[in-house]
């Protein structure tokens, strides 16, 4: 492999990019190429394999769709036959969230092309998606999972595909996709020019390489697995239980008018979503459980404003590109090293500045142990007084809703609480004092001597169960 270092400093215009290309690219405001996109362009639209790495929000879907946005404007065609719409690019993602991301920008920047593209994600019908895919597109965005969907259903063929880019392969691997990236690396044609981008490099995307990459041109443009110069980082060492009550606190000191907490597990997600809401935090949950029109919703008022705390999990640690996040809390800390990267990655795009805070209960102190040293860096530890202003987080009281008014009911400690307790039976206090003995004792002896009936008198049954049954005119 071979590895490229220098950084030019010319505009987009300096890499032979057609003129309406240029001209989408200023629409979305840019003007200068970030230092991923000035290294790789160039290298993708000379048709050399490519092994990118740079941190999250530095530009990398750019730094392959604008390449191939040029190199396929040679087969743009204005014809309404499908047969000259064949896909030609193809980029594959691990998330829905990414898929779309990726897909919005290929279509701005491909505004002024007749270049077609789509995107193809499970969670929603395939429908739509299949007219989308007849119909013809030359750039085909999609997760392993749905493509292969199409794939049996003979609604995308990819036989023409010319291009390749894996997108957070790594995040791939994580997820468990190399079987699915087997059966669809097997169905492209061979001669191909593959394009495999990340934010880290591991040991696993280097075989990745290795096997379905020919001689590729290595690109880092930050020490690998770094985290963002711009992200001002910090650790609260707190107790599990004081966590929400240190989110609720941490987002009215600092002021962060919109967040990402990133929890573990998809019910924690849920619970703190729902607890942050009785807090006054207006709050949306997005993980695996949550329909992809849910997910799309809440990420859209999110983006718009409306939502001050998004609780996710891991599924939206990649994909999400939100204009000045002002910053990220770890609710808990990641059980993978690595997506602490993506998680904090989140914030401090395209040069801005933010905040990564995070929430270290003592039981997680060697997962922080395993991010400072693939980070190798030491995060700053700060000091957190919580004044359990939280009218839902205090240790000795609890909440209940009070009917459908949305007001509330101050319940007392448990401590406190008056107890229900049984009327009190003397029989329990009384020592045990025999029976008298009957005057037939001799006969009730021999009785039990003999075999038992084999069905008891009623009378006496009934007794042996608690009570009397009344009497009939057979008794």
């Amino acid at each position: 492999m071979s590895d490229v270092n220098a950084v030019p400093t010319a505009g987009f215009d300096s890499f032979g990019l057609h003129s309406d290309i240029l001209r989408a690219v200023a629409d979305q405001g840019y003007t200068q190429p970030t230092p991923i996109q000035a290294q790789a362009i160039p290298i993708v639209l000379a048709g050399r394999d490519v092994m990118g790495a740079a941190q999250t929000g530095t530009g990398k879907t750019a730094s392959f769709s604008l390449p191939i946005i040029q190199r396929l404007l040679a087969h743009a065609s204005t014809s309404t036959s499908p047969a000259r719409h064949p896909v030609r690019a193809l980029i594959l993602t691990p998330t829905r969230e990414l898929a779309d991301q990726v897909a919005d920008n290929v279509r701005g920047y491909a505004q002024h092309t007749a270049l077609r593209s789509t995107v193809v994600f499970g969670g929603v019908d395939m429908r739509a998606q299949e007219a989308e895919l007849r119909r013809g597109v030359e750039i085909l965005i999609a997760t392993p999972g749905r493509l292969l969907d199409h794939v049996q259903q003979r609604t995308v063929d990819l036989g023409q595909v010319q291009i390749l880019v894996l997108d957070e392969a790594d995040r791939m691997l994580d997820m468990g996709f190399l079987p699915d990236l087997q059966r669809i690396l097997n169905l492209l044609p061979k001669s191909r020019q593959t394009l495999l981008f990340s934010a880290t490099f591991s040991g696993e995307i280097k075989k990745l390489a290795a096997s379905y990459l020919r001689d590729p041109v290595t690109i880092e443009v930050a020490r690998r697995n770094a985290t963002a110069e711009n992200v001002q980082q910090v650790v609260y060492e707190v107790a599990e239980d004081d966590k929400r009550a240190a989110v609720v606190q941490l987002l009215r000191e600092r002021d962060l008018k919109q967040v990402i907490v990133f929890v573990n597990s998809k019910i924690g997600a849920s619970r703190l979503a729902r607890q942050l809401e009785r807090d006054g935090v207006v709050t949306a949950a997005i993980h695996g459980d949550k329909s992809q029109a849910e997910r799309m919703q809440a990420l859209e008022a999110f983006k718009q404003g409306g939502i001050a705390a998004l609780v996710a999990t891991d599924v939206a640690a990649r994909g999400l590109d939100i204009a000045e996040l002002p910053g990220v809390i770890n609710y808990d800390l990641p059980y993978n090293p690595e997506d602490y990267v993506h998680r904090i990655g989140r914030t401090g795009r395209a040069g801005a500045s933010g905040e990564a805070i995070s929430l270290c209960a003592p039981d997680e102190r060697k997962h922080l142990v395993e991010i400072e040293k693939l980070i190798k860096r030491d995060i700053p530890r700060g000091q957190l007084q919580l004044t359990r202003t939280s009218a839902y987080h205090e240790r000795d009281g609890e909440e209940r809703r009070n009917g459908r008014s949305g007001s509330f009911e101050r319940r007392p400690p448990r401590s406190t609480r008056p107890r229900h307790v049984a009327p009190e039976d003397e029989i329990f206090y009384k020592p045990y004092e025999p029976a008298p003995a009957k005057e037939d004792e001799a006969a009730d002896v021999k009785a039990t001597s003999e075999p038992a009936s084999p069905k008891p008198p009623k009378r006496q049954l009934a007794a042996l169960l608690g009570g009397v049954p009344l009497k009939t005119p057979r008794d």
